[in-house]
């Protein structure tokens, strides 16, 4: 950084009177607290909630639901167990992470409507 340039960036700052006393502390700390709170509300809570809703959407998978993973795999649920789900796609069976399933397209024993 040229010592030039530091000395113009200081010069815009508004100058100090000696006998005036300096703002404040909390006066600074209002915009940090004010980005903390909308980082809180526009990211942080809604990433807590799809987390929430994906965690009960896997405590509801059961035999027979039809589900997509997050690789895109399409399948029937053919047994659940801790942490594993076997599910049938076309002629394979494969055992994936219940964490991989993205979304439950049909659920066992609804009709599905056309």
């Amino acid at each position: 950084m040229d010592l030039s340039n530091a000395h113009a960036i200081l010069a815009m700052a508004q100058p100090t009177q000696p006998g005036q006393q300096p703002p404040p502390i909390w006066t600074s700390m209002v915009p940090l607290v004010l980005l903390v709170v909308v980082f809180y509300f526009a990211l942080i809570r809604p990433q807590q909630k799809r987390a929430k809703q994906h965690a009960e959407l896997l405590k509801a998978v059961k035999p027979g639901d039809k589900v997509i993973t997050s690789g895109g795999l399409v399948g029937v649920v053919i047994s659940v167990k801790e942490k594993t789900v076997a599910i049938r796609s076309a002629d394979a069976k494969l055992e994936i992470t219940k964490s991989a399933i993205a979304e439950i397209v049909e659920r066992s024993g609804d009709e599905k409507e056309s």
